[in-house]
């Protein structure tokens, strides 16, 4: 690749990772399908966007060490029901078609975005909610289903994650995106790069410009997060997942 080709790399995947940073997820709605169009198959490109996708993750931790405070139980509730799914996903991607998994995600998403529009103080205040024993084990089976999408899919997935975060355990949309950018962008996604990584390629020379752009726009846009709130957030939420229903059925119905 020549310069001209990976600063519009660096350009796309700021421009992606600042976006789902501060709607709490949708990465994979600009990027991954930039790195189709650039050569690369449907495997390698899954895999080296999921790597790019953990420094989202990292620039979000380095804006939200000195502002969120993290529950310890949600950390480890999302990590240990959530990566064994991640794991599970990366493998079955590579043997599942695609149409009519990619269509179904894409209805499912614009539901999700219906949802919030409809539900006009959905995500904006904290209720605590469903902290007993049944509670996190029905949350935490959701959140396996959820990291089985993740390893397996490519757009929209930590959406999902914000959504149940906030519906479920009564989260505002500010708190549920730090969860989500964190542990889905660092963890999960870290899990999902190892494991498509040892059974596809990686395009590795594209990576630092795909890093970088995803380093600041995982921090640009978790600091604009915090700067504006639950009401931006929930309107960036619904618009970003409309789109990406959008693009998911397009890609399915014209594939």
């Amino acid at each position: 690749m020549n310069p001209i080709d990976h600063t519009v790399l660096f350009l796309v995947s700021l421009l992606a990772n600042t976006f789902s940073a501060f709607s709490g997820g949708g990465a994979g709605l600009i990027q991954f399908p930039i790195l189709i169009f650039l050569g690369l198959t449907f495997s390698m490109a899954l895999a080296t966007h999921k790597v790019a996708s953990v420094a989202l993750g990292l620039g979000a931790v380095i804006r939200y060490l000195s502002s969120s405070n993290l529950e310890r139980r949600f950390v480890l509730l999302v990590l240990v029901t959530g990566l064994p799914g991640v794991i599970l996903g990366s493998r079955l991607v590579l043997f599942i078609p695609d149409n009519i998994a990619i269509f179904s995600l894409g209805i499912l998403t614009g539901s999700l975005g219906l949802y919030s529009i409809f539900k006009s103080d959905l995500g904006q205040n904290f209720q605590a909610k469903n902290r007993n024993i049944s509670g996190y084990i029905l949350g935490g089976v959701t959140l396996f289903l959820l990291g089985v999408l993740n390893g397996s899919l490519t757009s929209g997935t930590g959406l999902f994650v914000t959504l149940w975060l906030v519906v479920w355990f009564g989260m505002d949309y500010q708190r549920a995106v730090a969860y989500t950018l964190i542990l889905v962008g660092l963890f999960w996604n870290g899990a999902g790069a190892i494991t498509l990584g040892l059974l596809t390629s990686i395009r590795w020379d594209w990576l630092p410009a795909l890093l970088l752009g995803s380093l600041l726009g995982g921090y640009l846009g978790s600091h604009l997060a915090i700067k504006h709130g639950n009401k931006l957030i929930k309107r960036s939420f619904e618009l970003v997942t409309i789109l990406i229903s959008i693009k998911l059925i397009w890609t399915s119905v014209s594939a």
